[in-house]
């Protein structure tokens, strides 16, 4: 049996901290109630001090979806946590995310701070978290990946000694290369000796491309939370992409994990998110990208069209996606253009094919893509007979 890995969404949090990705509460239910087809385990569902927009969206997200945990932040402050409890009064299940700065950098620089003050806060703030009436309390401590790892796992120790359910290890900034940070997770595994009382959760960033890799390394290490959004939007360069480590653990399943997520909505789901947040898929996006499963260059479909396994690892159906495509191009080769006319219904022998195929590549030097529009026009062209016999079927 492979084991659970709990996908924590944070698309309605961090992803809604894009510039320009700001959500209306109506859309915001509207992407929790697909999330919580998707399968996900927790739904962050926002931050209800920040503002009254922010706290109204975590109170009727609650009463609109049941299966996920639904979990409000909170900084470690009285109000903060307050102000949480009260947005989850209508969940079915409720965390709160409390947390502050764990490395010498946030504690000096952004809390003017104290390594033993920060101890003595979290602590405080996770006992009065739990008693807030909630199912859950999760603490992060944030900026991690540069922490000191004996405060760090001090720091765990304590945090879980309180009551934490869940620690998160984030890597706030997006510093770690992968290796390192799995042996951050696996050094508090071997230190932190209260760990196995709470799931270790990995929330990590996009900075230097590397957050679906530390998180996969984090679950290799032993964390069983990951945080993530779809389409990897988040602050700056963005957050771990939820499809990338669902299909990562599905493609891999010697790795023994599973997510539990319905990969059939991870397409559809992008597509809402891109459309509500008005943020464009990069073409070029794993798994949910417009040229994922696309192929351009002769040789990659004369292999495709012969095997689809030549060139994908994945299948396009798997995660939502309708079919692979044949994009022709000015690097496609016979083997495509044949394919794209049979899909239309022309038949070419091998000299008409050949034929063919020098009138298209004239065409295709003069514009970067060719349709099926200027396929039918060229046919009609060349070739009125078999453009005229198609059109009569």
């Amino acid at each position: 049996m492979a084991e659970k890995i709990h996908i924590f969404d944070t698309t309605l949090r961090d992803g809604e901290q894009t510039p320009g990705c700001q959500l209306a509460t109506h859309e915001k239910i509207e992407i929790a109630k697909e999330l919580e087809l998707l399968g996900v385990d927790i739904i962050e569902a926002g931050f209800p001090i920040s503002s009254p927009g922010d706290f109204n969206s975590v109170v009727e997200i609650s009463k609109a979806v049941s299966a996920p945990v639904i979990c409000a932040l909170a900084r470690t402050v009285q109000k903060d946590i307050d102000m949480a409890a009260d947005a989850l009064r209508f969940a079915k299940r409720k965390r709160i995310h409390t947390g502050m700065g764990s490395s010498d950098m946030h504690i000096e620089h952004k809390f003017k701070s104290t390594r033993e003050k920060v101890l003595e806060q979290s602590v405080w703030a996770v006992k009065y978290a739990k008693s807030k009436n909630v199912d859950e309390v999760e603490f992060y401590a944030e900026d991690a990946g540069r922490a000191d790892l004996a405060f760090l796992a001090k720091l765990t120790e304590a945090v879980i000694a309180a009551g934490a359910d869940v620690v998160n290890i984030p890597d706030t900034t997006g510093y770690c290369l992968p290796e390192l940070y799995g042996k951050r997770i696996q050094y508090l595994f071997d230190n932190v000796p209260n760990i196995h009382k709470a799931i270790i959760s990995v929330h990590c960033h996009n900075d230097l491309g590397l957050a679906t890799a530390n998180s996969i390394s984090g679950v290799m290490h032993g964390a069983r939370q990951v945080e993530c959004t779809i389409n990897g939007i988040g602050e700056r360069a963005g957050n771990t992409s939820m499809e990338e480590v669902v299909m990562i653990m599905r493609t891999h399943k010697d790795l023994g994990f599973d997510t539990g997520i319905n990969a059939k909505l991870l397409y559809p789901t992008s597509q809402l998110v891109s459309e509500l947040m008005r943020m464009p898929v990069q073409a070029n996006k794993s798994i949910v990208g417009r040229n994922a499963f696309a192929h351009s260059s002769g040789i990659h479909q004369d292999g495709f069209l012969k095997h689809a396994e030549v060139y994908e690892i994945i299948n396009p159906e798997d995660v939502g996606v309708p079919a692979s495509s044949i994009v022709l191009t000015a690097r496609s080769g016979r083997h495509a253009l044949k394919y794209r006319l049979e899909m239309l219904g022309y038949l070419f022998e091998r000299e008409e094919l050949n034929s063919m195929y020098d009138k298209f590549i004239a065409l295709a030097d003069k514009q970067k893509l060719v349709t099926d529009d200027d396929l039918q026009a060229l046919v009609t062209a060349e070739y009125p007979v078999k453009a005229e016999a198609v059109r009569r079927q």
